[in-house]
């Protein structure tokens, strides 16, 4: 039985995952941005936090992780590399490693570029992948501490993914992405009548964040980066497929 997910806005445009496992009644949040509304969440549902799974270390990610733990006990998931700079860890994770919610495991992603320390968790049982600020629906987090290299790869490995696995990011930023993708790949049928459709999604206030792997292939610039059409476009002919991610980025940062 998969896990069962609820998309919960936090901040300004943020987003926390709540995630259910009804064959045991486990139930884990991956990032904390903050408290409320994660309880509000919580007490709908019924449900006891048991574990907090934390994607990367910046503050609109994790602010709410060590008063979400002293009132629940939850255990907290993060990324070893990264545990000078997270909340202590019971759990601490690398590449490869598996994460248990009840009766449904996960995979420990590795996803660097937006932070050097960054993880993404896939439960491919439930067809989910929590990606946070590496995917982004249309788009990819910048690159704070990483490279373009780093990132590219990183993408890379989340496109190797199943196509209907649902991608659920850490931010709504799909209003300004979409008018990247429109401006670097204007031709794109696919990325027109997703734009067309992301009005009904959101005058229905479904959450932005969440699409599934095929759709941001078909329609994400970043992921698009090894298309013949698009360095031709942008007078990359020859380039590589991360330098023309490169030059994509590059572009988006100057918007």
């Amino acid at each position: 039985m998969p896990l069962q997910m609820t998309a919960i806005p936090c901040l300004r445009d943020n987003y926390a995952y709540l995630l259910h496992d009804p064959a045991t009644g486990r139930t884990g949040v991956v990032d904390v941005p903050d408290v409320a509304p994660i309880h509000d969440a919580l007490d709908a549902a019924g449900h006891r936090l048991s574990d907090i799974f934390i994607t990367h270390h910046h503050d609109d990610h994790i602010g709410g992780v060590m008063r979400l733990q002293e009132d629940t006990g939850a255990a907290i998931w993060g990324a070893r590399a990264d545990a000078h700079r997270l909340p202590p860890l019971d759990h601490a994770l690398g590449e490869g490693d598996t994460v248990r919610l009840g009766s449904q495991e996960g995979v420990v992603i590795d996803v660097p570029g937006h932070t050097i320390g960054h993880i993404a968790f896939h439960f491919p049982e439930s067809g989910l992948a929590f990606t946070a600020d590496s995917l982004m629906a249309l788009g990819c987090g910048r690159l704070f501490e990483g490279t373009p290299a780093q990132m590219w790869d990183s993408l890379c490995k989340l496109m190797a993914l199943p196509d209907e696995t649902l991608i659920c990011s850490g931010h709504d930023y799909s209003q300004g992405n979409a008018g990247f993708a429109l401006h670097v790949d204007p031709g794109n049928a696919a990325l027109q009548a997703r734009v067309t459709q992301m009005q009904a999604d959101r005058a229905a206030n479904r959450p932005m964040a969440v699409v599934p792997l095929a759709l941001e292939k078909a329609t994400n610039p970043f992921l698009r980066a090894g298309q013949d059409y698009l360095k031709q476009a942008h007078d990359r002919v020859g380039v590589s497929d991360a330098e023309m991610f490169a030059c994509l980025r590059g572009m988006k940062d100057t918007f």
